[in-house]
């Protein structure tokens, strides 16, 4: 769960404000309920309730001097969210892959700034659940929009609107109307073509009543400072929740976890991605080593659903294994900062993301 404020997050209003729009040259803006943010910064919402002002119509409220919140990222499986925080942030919190269904709990990166704290809450892709797991990445989800103060709505440049998008669009329309919503159109890095996006923003825009509509680039960093100026203008006054330089609360182990995870899920097969969990049983430094030669022991079980699965990951003769280990241990040993000795076992637990005893032993 996230730091709460006196009050919690939800507790004071942010009627949203529309950004004034640019003349700069970029993706073309839209016409429709959000006018679309621009190159230029974007001016802080008004505090006190009442009608939408569009910037530059008077003259500007004294602004706080320091906000400080928290924002989700929100969107059907494999839109760009993980990637987008990261880029955010400026460090790897959260794993990514082409696969669906990578992020499996309500992740936190924190951005830093003079005159603010933004905390990015990187969510599960919300979806029509197939499985006891898929519920519950979904419960993460509507209980993570329940506590935020924003929340950016994402869907990708390179795709056509669906179903997905519509059922999650539905699904921010139940919000308060006090909790703003940003609509984000990611990878538009993908479309060479300024008519293509365009077109994708009026879609979007489409979708809902949105504070403002945005296109953006993780890879490229199209737009992410002015992304950053529109979620940070709602969030309410206050000191930073956690301290300068800090990029995540998230635990070693479970950090250690998820890139072993996102070492396995690379060039596997469609079925497998969903039926891996991975858990860090043992982070010991071994005993008898010199102080400057330290070496951590980690072991770790990866679990599949079928025997046929287990195959899969270890690979003949325990090749596949082999390279997933080398991947996640260079990355693992940059995250903690020392040597390390990876240990991993792969084990069957049938059907484990329908059962709700072997839910709660992985940590679902």
């Amino acid at each position: 769960m996230a730091p709460r404020r006196s009050g919690g997050p939800d507790s004071r209003p942010a009627p949203t404000r529309t950004a004034e729009p640019t003349k700069a040259a970029g993706p073309p803006t839209t016409s429709g309920p959000a006018r679309t943010a621009g190159p230029a910064k974007a001016a802080s919402p008004a505090r006190a309730a009442g009608p939408a002002r569009v910037a530059g119509d008077g003259a500007a409220a004294a602004e706080p001097a320091h906000r400080s919140g928290f924002a989700c990222f929100v969107g059907r499986p494999n839109v760009g969210k993980s990637t987008l925080t990261n880029a955010l942030v400026g460090s790897k919190v959260a794993i990514t892959s082409g696969r669906p269904q990578t992020t499996r709990h309500a992740i936190r990166g924190i951005v830093h700034r003079p005159d603010a704290q933004l905390v990015l809450v990187d969510t599960p892709g919300l979806h029509r659940p197939r499985t006891l797991l898929g519920q519950r990445l979904n419960d993460v989800v509507r209980t993570t929009l329940s506590e935020v103060d924003v929340v950016g709505f994402c869907c990708p440049a390179d795709e056509p609107l669906g179903r997905g998008d519509r059922f999650i669009a539905e699904e921010l329309a139940r919000l308060p109307r006090r909790t703003p919503v940003i609509a984000i159109l990611t990878k538009v890095d993908r479309l060479d073509d300024p008519d293509r996006v365009g077109a994708r923003l009026l879609e979007l825009g489409s979708l809902g009543d949105f504070g403002e509509i945005i296109p953006i680039s993780a890879v490229s960093g199209f737009q992410l400072d002015l992304l950053v100026d529109l979620l940070v203008a709602r969030l309410p006054a206050g000191p930073p929740l956690y301290p300068d330089g800090e990029l995540t609360d998230e635990p070693e182990r479970v950090m250690v976890a998820e890139l072993i995870r996102e070492a396995a899920l690379e060039g596997v097969r469609e079925e497998l991605p969903h039926s891996l969990a991975v858990v860090v049983e043992e982070m010991e430094p071994r005993e008898g080593r010199p102080a400057d030669r330290p070496l951590l022991d980690v072991r770790v079980n990866v679990y599949v659903e079928r025997p046929s699965q287990k195959a899969i990951v270890i690979g003949v003769g325990g090749s596949r294994l082999k390279e997933v280990g080398t991947r996640a241990r260079g990355q693992i040993e940059a995250l903690l900062g020392t040597p390390i000795f990876l240990d991993l076992h792969v084990k069957v637990a049938k059907d484990w993301q329908r059962d709700p005893r072997q839910l709660r032993r992985l940590g679902f």
